[in-house]
């Protein structure tokens, strides 16, 4: 993110003394994306930040993840995956499960109630959606207060926390990149301005509150990081000498921020318009696009579902969040249902839907989407929440019929 904010103290040029009012230096650190050639912030800290006193294994939640075979388009039903007063001892690091993946991108959901231990991903950028539900992302950097249609990018190893707030769970749907997620690339200018033709902007991102110095010893870092379990992933629990919250201040241009959804401004036409307009963020053979509410196309003959597609490089993932989805009426998807189209089927509205859609001025929808260019796998929660008979609604019957 090219946009350059200064937050708390900070000296007048970088790489210099820098003192508290007792005359001890600061430590600066610099936190920088590929290798110091791309986005980066310089942070101050009260203690030495790389001092740990101990480290022992973290199990990480189950990572393994099966193949999408036979291969099917699948309805899963995330809300079933925490169920009751099961959210209120769940927390959104040690209580997310995984959904489903790929070697790109990982997908999972929690319903929290429980505040998570200090957390680090070194394997990727996460961007968290809020689906419900309040709390505050506590980070090095300082705060960011989120709730419901919240998007929450949080760099490559950004300690943090997540807590909640309020009487019922928060609902946190994670995608985790094995790279970095930004912005599109077509919606920024060659130095990294959102340009007159973006759906969002500048003005509609949240950054941090000013950073806070907490003084406490031998605090745990849970590091989620590459290694030799499923999913090459591994995880690690540091026990760092000072609490890493010690940052008097910092500038540059990487660091957490929120965008809620409301702020995206749709992108309409005369004909039906296809998923790239809806995109938000991108990563490394992913996007994320969202469908939000908006007036439909409004050619004379303008038929405003979707058209049958197939993409044959991608999966579809599509989270459905809100509203009323006009084209998979009738399919059992619901909020807090997830549909997944992979690649190699032609998929599209359900039947009835098309003619059903001739004629509407708007639509009242509200969904993430997460398309892939590799084949995703089913994690534990995907395989949980298959109601096995979604590949069937457009034939109106199954193999047992």
């Amino acid at each position: 993110m090219a946009h350059y904010q200064r937050n708390g103290k900070i000296p007048p040029k970088r790489h210099t003394q820098f003192r508290d009012p007792a005359g001890n230096l600061y430590y600066e650190e610099l936190m920088g994306e590929e290798g110091f050639s791309s986005d980066s912030s310089l942070l101050y800290h009260v203690n030495v930040p790389s001092a740990i006193a101990d480290a022992r294994t973290w199990e990480l939640p189950d990572q393994t993840t099966v193949p999408n075979e036979p291969l099917t388009p699948r309805h899963l039903r995330l809300h079933e995956l925490f169920t009751g007063q099961e959210w209120k001892s769940t927390d959104a690091v040690t209580g997310r499960r995984l959904v489903l993946g790929n070697g790109d991108v990982r997908i999972g959901y929690a319903a929290v109630g429980e505040t998570s231990p200090l957390y680090r991903n070194a394997t990727g950028d996460e961007c968290v959606y809020v689906e419900s539900g309040t709390g505050t992302v506590e980070t090095v950097f300082g705060d960011l207060d989120v709730g419901q249609g919240d998007y929450v990018i949080l760099p490559r190893a950004t300690t943090h926390r997540w807590v909640p707030s309020g009487d019922g769970p928060l609902r946190l749907y994670a995608i985790e990149a094995d790279g970095h997620i930004a912005p599109p690339k077509r919606y920024l200018s060659q130095y990294g301005q959102f340009l007159e033709h973006a759906p969002y902007c500048e003005r509609d991102l949240r950054t941090p509150t000013t950073p806070r110095v907490v003084e406490e010893q031998d605090v745990e870092v849970y590091v989620k990081h590459r290694g030799t379990a499923p999913g090459g992933l591994a995880g690690t629990v540091h026990v760092v000498s000072r609490h890493p919250f010690d940052v008097v201040g910092w500038d540059g241009c990487l660091y957490p921020y929120a965008f809620n959804i409301a702020d995206y401004e749709p992108i309409t036409g005369r004909v039906h318009q296809p998923p790239p307009v809806h995109q938000v963020f991108e990563g490394r053979n992913f996007v994320i696009c969202n469908f939000v509410p908006r007036k439909v196309d409004y050619h004379p003959l303008a038929v405003p579902a979707p058209y049958y597609h197939a993409n044959v490089d991608s999966d579809e993932v599509m989270f459905y969040v809100g509203g009323d989805y006009e084209a998979r009426k009738g399919s059992g998807i619901n909020v807090g249902s997830v549909s997944l189209h992979p690649g190699g089927h032609s998929h599209g509205p359900q039947p009835g839907a098309v003619e059903a859609s001739v004629g509407a001025e708007e639509f009242d929808e509200l969904a993430v989407m997460v398309d892939t260019f590799r084949p995703l796998a089913l994690g534990e929660g995907g395989r949980a929440t298959d109601d096995g008979i979604y590949a069937w609604s457009w034939a109106g019957r199954g193999p047992d019929a």
